[in-house]
């Protein structure tokens, strides 16, 4: 009777236990995070944003909830690292391009002016090193950082002037994001001038500057430089692929189970590749759209883009002996292009082809400290 009694103790007390730790997961209250981005609505490159916040919410249901602001709604587009940073949101997206300020270094994964290609960039950031790199260089601010997207080359500057030679860039004020942009502007005779996406229609229709880029020709498109614009010149020297991703605050990513940090690592990995297609397609359809319009390309001449090139070596190698973390960035981008150059010339017509020059490889190893 006894052992009756206890047997059915027992069976009382696990049927509780597992109703207790059911009830406990069904009710665990959802980590939700306030995710500000770099972009507004009206501009194109959003949906990357977007398409990762769904994907999460979908992967993370019960687990993590995020919720996508755009710029303005929370913090302004260059208050996103700060806020970040500090903690005030667990997250925002961004390009890196626009913290160059904080540490040079955050230039090199942003963009480099004649620097790597879409694949060759993506390449890197996967396979050549990219993305501990980038996770140490926002770690010294704190910060986790997930490549989510790779803009193709962007579309170049738009104006109502055509730039082919050297000496047209001379006394011009040009609209360029960029630290390493800003100073081969400088080597050209031009100015650099930093505005927001938004403010840029304004100044050109106004003529407070000369010329401007910003993106893609469908966030281009999308800012209404159709309109104000009469010259579209090319190529996108200044940024031939740029990666666009979402900085964790690293407190609040520590705090994850691993499982969560996997699911996440996951969704922006699958996130790049729908981006890639995503900018390529969009790319076409609205390059279409501004032939269609009337609006008319100039081509650089290939001296020009020599001595871009040339230029854009020589900043680099001066930044790289400022700033060894920027040194070991672009050493290790351009470690991973000599990787890729005898396959690309094996390919020669097919593939994507390689600068014929490198900047010199001992000195930015040498700066970057590798033995």
């Amino acid at each position: 009777m006894k052992k009756k009694s206890l047997g059915v103790i027992l069976v009382t007390f696990l049927t509780a236990a597992v109703f207790f730790v059911g009830s406990t997961s069904a009710i665990a209250e959802v980590i939700k995070w306030r995710v500000p981005t770099v972009w507004t609505p009206a501009i194109t490159l959003i949906h990357t944003d977007q398409y990762f916040v769904k994907l999460v919410n979908e992967m993370c249901k019960g687990e993590l909830e995020m919720r996508l602001f755009g710029a303005g709604e929370i913090v302004n587009s260059f208050e996103v690292f700060s806020a970040v940073q500090t903690g005030t949101v667990a997250a925002g997206c961004d390009w890196p391009g626009y913290w160059a300020g904080k540490d040079s270094a955050f230039s090199v994964i942003a963009a480099m002016p004649a620097g790597l290609d879409l694949q060759t960039m993506t390449t890197w950031i996967f396979h050549g090193g990219g993305a501990a790199i980038a996770d140490e260089i926002f770690g010294k601010f704190g910060m986790k950082y997930l490549f989510t997207g790779c803009l193709p080359p962007e579309s170049g500057v738009r104006g109502a002037k055509a730039y082919k030679t050297i000496n047209d860039f001379k006394g011009s004020k040009i609209r360029m994001s960029g630290l390493l942009q800003g100073q081969i502007l400088k080597e050209l005779g031009a100015a650099q001038v930093m505005l927001a996406g938004q403010e840029i229609y304004q100044a050109l229709e106004k003529g407070v500057i000369d010329a401007a880029e910003y993106s893609t020709p469908d966030a281009d498109w999308g800012l209404g430089f159709q309109e104000v614009t009469k010259i579209w010149n090319i190529p996108g020297w200044h940024q031939p692929a740029s990666p666009v991703g979402i900085m964790i605050n690293k407190k609040e990513w520590d705090k994850l189970p691993k499982t969560l940090q996997r699911k996440l690592e996951i969704a922006a990995q699958a996130t790049y590749t729908y981006a890639l297609s995503l900018f390529d397609w969009d790319s076409a359809t609205y390059t279409q759209k501004f032939l269609d319009k009337g609006i008319k390309t100039s081509r650089l001449d290939k001296t020009a883009i020599a001595q871009i090139q040339k230029a854009s070596y020589e900043i680099i190698e001066k930044e790289a002996a400022k700033n060894p973390l920027f040194a070991k960035a672009a050493y290790s981008q351009f470690l991973t292009m000599q990787h890729e150059a005898p396959w690309r010339v094996i390919q020669q017509g097919l593939h994507e082809d390689m600068p014929e020059k490198l900047p010199n490889m001992d000195a930015l190893k040498k700066a970057a400290g590798v033995k």
